[in-house]
């Protein structure tokens, strides 16, 4: 796919993606990615500017973050022929767990992957559908240190840039689509 081919499949995506104002709270622009889910053409858009990227950083397992990294890690695997492994919430996953504990803006939640899901060394992509304030993904990245992952990058498909939120994580990041937090 050409960089050209890529400017206009995300431009699509831009016109095509569902901004909510003033929600869940005023001044929040909430950006509904689910919209762009819904869409056959959208959704295969977004999987292919996932897959086309990811496919050339030589990616043994793609990371999922709860729950709609599930939706974009799942498509892009059966893309690429790799395994997905997610990232939950605590207590929804099964077995030994490695666990995570991070703070939100609001408290505190914890991450949790299972033990066994991938082997020391593995070359890890992490995938999610919009980054904010940052911390889900930071959080992210720090569990899959604790089992030893080698967490090539995270690929993001709404950014937004002026949380400053770039300044805290520690491995190379890419976003097909990014938007001030109140525009």
């Amino acid at each position: 796919m050409s960089d050209s081919e890529n400017d206009q499949d995300i431009k699509y995506l831009i016109d095509n993606l569902v901004t909510y104002p003033n929600f869940p709270k005023p001044g929040i622009n909430f950006r509904d990615t689910f919209a762009l889910f819904r869409n056959p053409v959208t959704f295969k858009k977004v999987i292919d500017l996932f897959s086309n990227h990811i496919s050339k950083l030589g990616a043994d397992v793609i990371v999922g973050l709860e729950s709609r990294g599930f939706i974009l890690g799942g498509a892009i695997c059966y893309n690429l022929g790799i395994p997905f492994v997610p990232i939950r919430k605590k207590g929804k996953l099964p077995g030994k767990v490695i666990e995570f504990s991070y703070k939100l803006e609001y408290g505190q939640d914890i991450f949790e992957i299972q033990e066994s899901a991938i082997k020391p060394n593995q070359k890890v992509v992490i995938v999610d559908d919009l980054i904010a304030t940052g911390g889900s993904c930071m959080a992210a990245i720090e569990l899959l240190k604790l089992i030893k992952a080698e967490i090539i990058e995270c690929v993001i498909l709404v950014e937004l840039s002026d949380l400053n939120w770039r300044k805290n994580v520690s491995v190379p990041m890419t976003s097909f689509i990014k938007f001030d937090s109140e525009s």
